[in-house]
């Protein structure tokens, strides 16, 4: 049995645990001088009993917080990792075509359609699962014509692209959004953010010194493919980042230091720069500063403002989220915007997510370019806005802050 049929979100796995929790404690002293073998039978129940109750009480406040909806979620691996896509795209999306038909169909009852193909960047070498989603709109032959928008969306850690389908639901949140028209039909791509194994591989997102190039990947790799692969708009205006939690740190992260690609931005819970320690399998900026500078969002921002609309939303009961919102106020510099909410009650968990789904997507759809035909003639896809000069990690591909 794979850990990914695991459920972990059960109603009767949580009775069932709690139960025989219940049974354990009160066997302890129903038998503490009854056992045959006194030490070892008293150490073996109390041992058993406390593991039953912390397992009952894992399992109730994963359910209230909605974090893991399986075993295979929580340790980071998945069965499949295009599990509630619509169909496979194949690598690099050259299977897209055979889907088109059945995408269409979907369309036609105004659902848009997500897939989940494997995409190797050209700049980094990276081979990672992609889920993306296709509103109803891209498949409508009177729209073949049109570049649309794009969102790229990143999943908290240990996490991949399929829990923004399975546990997120965000293609149901999608079509609800762009079927009332707060949201531009728009192509929204899900990167897996860290790779398989997950487990003491947590990316960051960054490219790390001497490490795995994942900034350029999720940047630079990512955008070049969608741009040659799908009908999207490479113009800067037309890209938005958008993540939870680890996910929010990297929208905020890679707008800030590649501005010349995205115009806005969107983190939920997220932070303001990188945790490294266990989870990333150490520090992955090999105890340089500078490196690590360059992936702190405040610093950037102030040293280098760019043009972005930047929304950061924390939940009140999240201090430590909270905080990161103020460090990046206080070092914020013209023309950068930023605009914050505050979820009153609300904790670091997916329920506080979901409840910001549909709001988050109408700001997002008050700033984003709509699909439009190409310009004639091209124009710079950067809107004139330059990057920065990146300090260089050392690793093979990865990006320096000179590429437009």
């Amino acid at each position: 049995m794979h850990a990914s049929s695991i459920r972990l979100d059960s109603s009767l796995g949580l009775i069932i645990v709690s139960v025989l929790a219940l049974l354990a404690v009160i066997a302890v002293p129903w038998f503490w001088d009854k056992w045959r073998w006194k030490r070892t039978l008293r150490s073996a129940s109390t041992v058993l009993a406390v593991l039953l109750v912390l397992m009952s009480s894992g399992l109730a406040l994963n359910m209230i917080g909605g974090f893991f909806p399986t075993l295979g979620s929580l340790i980071g691996t998945s069965v499949n990792p295009g599990e509630g896509t619509n169909g496979e795209g194949g690598a690099n999306g050259a299977g897209l075509g055979r889907l088109a038909e059945a995408n269409y169909q979907r369309a036609l009852q105004g659902k848009g359609s997500t897939v989940h193909m494997r995409v190797k960047g050209k700049r980094t070498g990276i081979d990672r699962d992609v889920n993306v989603y296709f509103p109803a709109a891209y498949a409508d032959p009177a729209w073949q014509d049109r570049l649309f928008p794009v969102v790229e969306w990143f999943p908290n850690y240990p996490s991949g692209p399929e829990v923004a389908i399975n546990t997120y639901k965000l293609p149901e949140a999608l079509d609800a959004a762009i079927s009332k028209g707060k949201l531009p039909p728009s192509v929204v791509i899900i990167p897996d953010p860290s790779g398989q194994p997950r487990i003491n591989h947590d990316s960051q997102c960054v490219d790390a010194v001497n490490g795995g190039a994942n900034d350029t990947y999720l940047s630079a790799d990512v955008r070049q493919w969608a741009v040659q692969t799908l009908r999207v708009s490479p113009e800067r205006r037309a890209w938005s980042l958008v993540g939870w939690s680890s996910g929010g740190y990297c929208a905020m992260n890679l707008a800030a230091r590649h501005p010349q690609w995205y115009a806005n931005v969107i983190s939920i819970s997220g932070y303001d720069k990188a945790q490294t320690g266990v989870e990333t399998g150490g520090d992955l900026f090999k105890g340089r500063k500078d490196i690590g500078d360059a992936n702190t969002v405040s610093r950037t921002l102030h040293q280098n403002p760019p043009a972005l609309d930047i929304l950061a939303i924390a939940g009140q009961r999240e201090p430590d989220e909270l905080a990161a919102i103020d460090t990046i106020k206080s070092a914020l510099v013209s023309p950068t915007k930023l605009f914050t909410w505050t979820i009153p009650d609300a904790g670091h968990n997916v329920n506080t997510l979901k409840s910001q789904l549909g709001p988050v997507l109408s700001w997002l759809g008050q700033r984003s370019a709509t699909p439009n035909p190409p310009p004639d003639p091209p124009v710079a896809g950067t809107g004139g806005v330059q990057p920065w000069a990146l300090p260089n990690t050392g690793t093979n591909g990865a990006l320096t802050g000179v590429e437009q």
